[in-house]
């Protein structure tokens, strides 16, 4: 008789609105071949809510026992731990998904911690368009790449650059350019909205050389990212008009969904670590 193949155990650290999204798939589109076992967040509260709201009974650990419990582990947190989550995970032998890719900038070998451990580091393309394009034209040669995003300025709030600017993102009435730089300085004022920007840079020029620019537009309903890209091989322009994930308007409900899509490809390929 052919012996039923092991489900693979899932941990998710961040029990939000991704967090929460990821967990439900896990039960309905990937319950053939995953199981979540493992989850961690350190807000009582977010981690009621998201318990109440899924169907299975996973054990809640902190992050050193959810890793051991798992597979395969899923970032949805923040960018002030995600880089330690990969680190500790790779060198756990553990591939693992991280969704606040901004992190990853606090741990500059990550890479090569994945190579020498034989684990996987996955990314998702968030909610961007055109990182497949992006990935060709570096073959021949990429000059300059820029990403502009718009946003609302309440999908905005509480980023740390207005506080260290000294900036009342409330009082903005009509479009204004809030921000302009690098995507290592845009991450770093806005580690909770621009992600992306990070994502964007990992693909090609790296964090110190992709531009990033983000307005706020009162009234707006959508969170807009548009890149540019100039190359050897001509120019390429992609716009993403990304409707807010309905439980958290920082967040773009693409990106939640690449969270999803990410995993459902690397389950397909995953090696299930002694």
């Amino acid at each position: 008789m052919k012996s039923k193949k092991r489900k693979i155990k899932i941990g998710i650290v961040g029990c939000g609105a991704i967090g929460l999204k990821v967990a439900k798939a896990v039960e309905t589109r990937l319950k053939n071949k995953a199981e979540l076992v493992a989850v961690c967040d350190v807000d009582q509260l977010r981690l009621d809510n998201f318990l109440s709201n899924i169907k299975s009974e996973p054990q809640v650990y902190l992050l050193d026992d959810l890793i051991k419990k798992s597979d395969f582990v899923v970032e949805a947190a923040s960018v002030v731990v995600s880089g330690e989550i990969a680190k500790k995970s790779l060198l756990a032998k553990k591939n693992v998904l991280i969704m606040s890719v901004g992190g990853l900038l606090r741990e500059p070998n990550i890479l090569n911690i994945a190579e020498k451990y034989n684990a996987r580091l996955y990314i998702p393309s968030g909610a961007l368009a055109g990182l497949d394009g992006l990935k060709s034209a570096s073959v021949a040669g990429v000059n300059k790449v820029t990403l502009t995003t718009r946003k609302s300025p309440k999908s905005l709030e509480g980023a740390p650059f207005f506080k260290k600017n000294n900036i009342d993102i409330s009082s903005i009435k009509e479009e204004k350019v809030v921000f302009e730089g690098t995507a290592e300085e845009a991450i770093a004022g806005f580690p909770k909205n621009i992600n992306v920007a990070v994502t964007l840079s990992l693909a090609c020029l790296g964090p110190k050389k992709t531009n990033i620019k983000i307005i706020a537009v009162p009234g707006l309903d959508v969170n807009i990212h548009q890149v540019e890209i100039e190359s050897e091989s001509g120019k390429i322009f992609t716009r993403t008009e990304n409707l807010p994930c309905p439980d958290n308007p920082k967040t773009s409900y693409l990106a939640a969904l690449s969270a999803i899509a990410t995993l459902e490809s690397a389950l397909s390929n995953v090696r299930i670590g002694t």
